[in-house]
C-alpha cells in the first residue's frame, strides 16, 4: 500500500510544482490558467484509470481463479483500447485547443496565454492514458515496487525539467506542457522492465480490440474513472461558481486549493489501490473474511491519514498559500486561507469512500461501486455547491465538499451495510 501511495503522491506533486513554477512564470494569470486545464487532466487520467484499474482487477480475479489465458487478454485490449480512445483529445490539441480553453471559462487574456501549453498537453494523451494502464497491471503482476519508483522517476523527470523549460531555456508555460507531457513517457519505460523479469506472466497477445473485454474492464473501473473524473468536475463547477463571485482572483485562489487537494486525493487512492490487488485474490479465492478484514484495516489507514493532513494543512495554512501567491495578493490569500481550512475537513470522509469504492470494484460489487462514486463525484458535490454557494456564497462553495463527503459516506455504509446482512 505504501508504495502506491508514494507513487500517486508522487504524481500529485508533480502538479504541486507544475503550479508553482508558472505562478512564478505568469502571477495568478498563470494559476487561473492551470486551475482551467485541470479539469481536462482529470477527465484524461479518468478513462486511463478505468481501463487500467478494471482490466487488471479482472486479470488478478481470473488469474486466481486459474482462468490464465483469459486473464491474457485483458492487457492487450486495455492498451488498444487506450490508443483509440485518445484520437479525439490529440485532434483538438491539433485544431481548437483554444475553444476548449473558451469553454472551460477561459476569458481571451487566459486563452491566448494558455493555447501552447493546452496543445502540447493533448498531443500526449496516449502516454498518460498507457501510462496508467502499464502501472495498474504491473502492480497487478506482482511488482507494485517497479510501478512505484516508475511513477516516482517520472514525477521527479517532470520537477525538474519544469525548471529546465520554463526559465534556462526561457520555453514559458509550453516548457511546463512539455515536461508534463514527457513524464509518462519515462514512466513506461521504467516500468518496461517488468517484461524482461522471469516472473513476468504478463503478454502481449495478437487480436483486435474488443469492445466486450472493453465493456468489462470499464464495470470494474468505473470507480476508479468516476474518483479522477471527481475532481473535474468539481474543479468546473467550482471555477464557474468563483468566476461569478469573485473573477479570476477567486479562481486562481480555487487553484491553490485544489492542487494541495489533489495531493490529499491520491495518498488516499494509493491507499485504495494498494489494497486492490490483496482483496481481488481473497475474493477469487472466496475468502470474503480476509477481503472484509482488509476493507477494515484501510478505512482505519485513511482516518488517521486524514487526521495527520488536517492537523498539517491547519498548522501551515498561510505558509502553504504564499508559495503560489507570487504576486502576494491580499485577496487571493484571504480567499485561499479560507478555502484550505474548510475544504478540507472533508478528506475525514472522503478517504473512507475512496476506500471503501475501491473495495466494492475488487470484489466484483460494480453497482455499488459506481452508485458511491457518481455519487461523491457528481450528484452530491454539484447540488451542495449550487445551494451553498447561493446561501453562503464564497463560504458556501468552500462547505460544498465536506457536506457532499459526508452524505456520500452514509450512503455508502448504508450500501456496505446491506450486503452484510443480506449475507447473514
Amino acid at each position: 500500500v505504501s508504495q502506491n501511495i508514494f507513487g500517486l503522491l508522487g504524481t500529485s506533486c508533480y502538479i504541486l510544482a507544475d503550479t508553482y513554477f508558472i505562478s512564478q512564470a505568469a502571477g495568478t494569470d498563470g494559476v487561473t490558467l492551470l486551475n482551467l486545464c485541470l479539469p481536462i487532466y482529470n477527465f484524461i487520467f479518468a478513462i486511463g484509470s478505468m481501463i487500467g484499474l478494471g482490466a487488471a482487477t479482472r486479470y488478478a480475479i481470473l488469474r486466481a481463479q486459474g482462468e490464465e489465458r483469459a486473464a491474457q487478454r485483458y492487457f492487450s485490449n486495455a492498451v488498444f483500447c487506450a490508443c483509440l480512445l485518445a484520437v479525439p483529445f490529440v485532434l483538438v490539441g491539433i485544431f481548437c485547443p483554444g475553444t476548449l480553453l473558451r469553454l472551460m471559462g477561459g476569458d481571451a487574456g487566459i486563452v491566448a496565454l494558455g493555447i501552447p501549453y493546452a496543445r502540447i498537453f493533448l498531443l500526449f494523451t496516449p502516454f498518460f492514458m498507457c501510462n496508467y494502464i502499464v502501472s495498474a497491471f504491473v502492480r497487478n503482476d506482482g511488482d507494485p515496487s517497479l510501478a512505484m519508483v516508475a511513477t516516482l522517476s517520472g514525477s521527479l523527470f517532470n520537477v525538474v525539467f519544469d525548471y529546465i523549460f520554463m526559465f534556462p531555456l526561457g520555453l514559458g508555460l509550453a516548457g511546463a506542457a512539455l515536461a508534463t507531457a514527457v513524464s509518462p513517457i519515462i514512466s513506461i519505460a521504467i516500468c518496461s522492465r517488468h517484461f524482461l523479469k522471469k516472473e513476468n506472466t504478463l503478454q502481449f497477445v495478437r487480436q483486435l480490440p474488443s469492445a466486450r473485454l472493453l465493456a468489462q474492464s470499464c464495470q470494474l473501473g468505473i470507480s476508479g474513472f468516476v474518483g479522477e473524473l471527481s475532481s473535474g468536475v468539481t474543479t468546473t463547477v467550482f471555477n464557474f461558481l468563483l468566476l461569478g463571485l469573485a473573477g479570476n482572483v477567486g479562481v486562481a485562489a480555487y487553484g491553490v486549493v485544489a492542487n494541495f487537494a489533489l495531493v490529499a486525493t491520491a495518498i488516499f487512492n494509493g491507499v485504495a489501490q494498494g489494497a486492490q490487488p490483496l482483496v481481488s485474490r481473497c475474493y477469487g479465492q472466496n475468502d470474503h473474511a480476509g477481503a472484509r478484514k482488509l476493507l477494515l484495516l484501510g478505512s482505519g489507514t485513511v482516518l488517521v491519514l486524514a487526521a495527520v493532513l488536517y492537523a498539517a494543512v491547519f498548522g501551515l495554512t498561510d505558509t502553504l498559500v504564499s508559495w503560489f501567491n507570487s504576486e502576494n495578493s491580499v485577496q487571493m490569500a484571504q480567499y485561499a486561507h479560507t478555502g484550505m481550512r474548510m475544504y478540507f475537513v472533508g478528506y475525514f470522509f472522503a478517504g473512507f469512500n475512496i476506500m471503501a469504492a475501491g473495495y466494492l470494484s475488487a470484489v466484483n460489487r460494480p453497482v455499488e461501486a459506481s452508485i458511491t462514486s457518481i455519487c461523491r463525484g457528481m450528484v452530491a458535490i454539484v447540488a451542495c455547491s449550487l445551494v451553498l454557494s447561493a446561501v453562503f456564497g464564497m463560504p458556501g462553495v468552500w462547505a460544498a465538499f465536506p457536506a457532499s463527503e459526508l452524505l456520500t459516506a452514509l450512503l455508502t455504509l448504508f450500501l456496505l451495510r446491506r450486503k452484510e446482512s443480506g449475507k447473514a
